[in-house]
């Protein structure tokens, strides 16, 4: 069954007519490892901040459906559905320097979102959160709680950042490109340990990323994006079998290779680009007759 799913969602800037989301469709089942892919731009990150209800206030859903457990976040007061998202929802997200406020112990930023989501005392939820750094591989678990987070590396940051994710047992994490600002052995260490959590917590992901090897190593399915646009929808063997849209088969061809360190990158040709972009066309032409509006 499907925890999360989306339907026909759409998104632009007020005030502009041009479409930032063109009518995007996916499932997330209980349990799955969901990769958006695409290049800088593709909305893939727009998609995740929708569902965790973080859109920029310049942004606005123009029409579609967001439902997460078959109940639409969308028929709910701005209240409920912060309440909603909270309780079954968490974010991993880009950076783990910026995602951790500077001047807060890293103690009660984990134990904030087991207090204020789950009721719990205090001393329940430190208690919960030594288990969680330990689950993480940090070492010393009780010195990391009273350090501030310029006191970590990087790789330990995310880590915690992680650790946080899954503190409150959500049904759904976003991971909004997770590896981004590690370097090459840590994001190795990282994907693993997400992989390990999310196998041991059965919690389902969606796994934002712009690299195709990440794909290939956690996610069950993916979906590949264009212009806000999903091109194609599949699962990860048949993708890197062989995929069905010009786009994703230009985007595999692109991606280097580690067996050939010498050879040159292919780009995208500009004849699958000018394919794709009349299919964006057409795709808000039908979106003009239709009169799309967010329901």
């Amino acid at each position: 069954m499907s925890f999360l799913e989306i339907r026909n969602l759409s998104a632009k800037v007020k005030g502009n007519p041009v479409r930032l989301l063109r009518g995007v469709s996916l499932e997330v089942e209980a349990g799955e490892v969901r990769g958006l892919v695409g290049e800088s731009g593709a909305g893939k990150s727009m998609i995740g901040k929708a569902i965790l209800g973080t859109l920029p206030a310049s942004v606005e859903l123009t029409a579609g459906q967001i439902l997460l457990g078959g109940e639409d976040l969308g028929a709910l007061s701005p209240k409920a559905r912060r309440s909603r998202i909270g309780a079954t929802c968490a974010l991993i997200p880009q950076d783990p320097l910026t995602a951790l406020n500077p001047s807060r112990r890293i103690g009660p930023q984990i134990t904030d979102r087991l207090v204020d989501i789950l009721g719990w005392g205090r001393a329940k939820a430190e208690a919960r959160a030594l288990e969680l750094l330990a689950e993480v591989h940090i070492p010393d678990p009780a010195r990391v709680l009273r350090a501030y987070p310029h006191e970590l590396s990087g790789g330990m940051r995310q880590r915690i950042l992680i650790a946080s994710a899954f503190a409150a047992e959500p049904k759904l994490i976003v991971a909004d490109e997770p590896t981004t600002a590690l370097d090459v052995t840590v994001q190795k260490q990282i994907l693993k340990l997400i992989a390990e959590m999310q196998a041991r917590h059965g919690t389902a992901l969606l796994f934002v990323t712009h690299d195709l090897g990440v794909v290939s190593k956690v996610c069950d399915r993916l979906s590949v994006l264009y212009g806000g646009m999903v091109v194609e929808d599949t699962t990860t063997r048949a993708f890197f079998a062989g995929p069905s849209h010009a786009y994703s088969r230009a985007l595999l061809a692109a991606t280097p290779k580690y067996t050939d360190p010498e050879g040159s990158l292919t780009p995208v040709p500009e004849e699958v680009l000018v394919a794709v972009q009349g299919e964006l066309v057409m795709a808000d032409r039908a979106y003009g007759r239709a009169g799309g509006t967010h329901g």
